[in-house]
């Protein structure tokens, strides 16, 4: 399912395709948000998102062999609720 899957799915139960498409939007600009300034997303049922920082690691390039720095960076993770385990 992607994005325009969940719109469509919104709006035959709730509203138009153009008010579904907002709501969605809203929700996902929320979530980012909320995962940006460090917060965690949680969602009854479903699971849960946290934004973690991965440090710095030292690698190889396999092609050549020639040592690589892999910089700092940010990676969300998530967590599935209990129900999705039965």
């Amino acid at each position: 399912m992607n994005k325009i899957h969940l719109i469509d799915a919104v709006s035959k139960v709730v509203c138009t395709q153009t008010e579904a498409k907002a709501a969605v939007n809203r929700l996902f600009d929320a979530m980012r948000k909320a995962l940006q300034g460090g917060d965690k997303v949680v969602v009854q049922g479903f699971g849960s998102f946290r934004a973690v920082t991965r440090k710095s690691k030292k690698a190889r390039n396999p092609r050549t062999g020639e040592p690589v720095v892999i910089p700092v960076r940010r990676q969300i993770k998530f967590k599935m609720a209990k129900e999705f385990l039965s």
